[in-house]
């Protein structure tokens, strides 16, 4: 199938197609000899593999490194884990900051009177507590 065809099929664009062919995550496909790729049921499986990773949010080394353990049917189980849950443990860490930037957000706009007056907690935070 061609290119357009294979990313349909993954649900990825034609572009990241290209794209993570480059990267190397997908392997080189054949080419006809006019130039274009030609995507059999082993290169979408791999593709829907990559979207599914990057759903969840895996970088593109992690993803890398998985699809290496995904061909590695010798691979041990605890190495896929440590790669998922330091994945959760990242996205934990970023979930507890965005929550303290909520909170801290949350605040200052109840503290902004928000009427006609110049005078607003939120741009003082911002400047770093000076008003200018």
């Amino acid at each position: 199938m061609n290119i357009g065809e294979a990313a349909a099929a993954a649900g990825v664009s034609a572009k990241m197609t290209r794209h993570y062919e480059s990267l190397g995550l997908l392997p080189k496909v054949p080419r006809t000899e006019a130039g274009y790729r030609q995507y059999d049921d082993a290169s979408v499986h791999t593709l829907r593999f990559i979207r599914r990773a990057r759903d969840l949010g895996f970088s593109i080394d992690e993803i890398a490194k998985l699809l290496g353990l995904w061909h590695n049917r010798r691979r041990a189980s605890a190495d896929v884990k440590r790669i998922a849950l330091a994945h959760v443990a990242d996205l934990q860490r970023r979930i507890d900051e965005m929550q303290a930037m909520q909170r801290t957000l949350a605040h200052l706009a109840h503290c902004c009177a928000g009427d006609a007056r110049p005078d607003c907690p939120i741009l003082d935070d911002l400047a770093g507590g000076r008003r200018e």
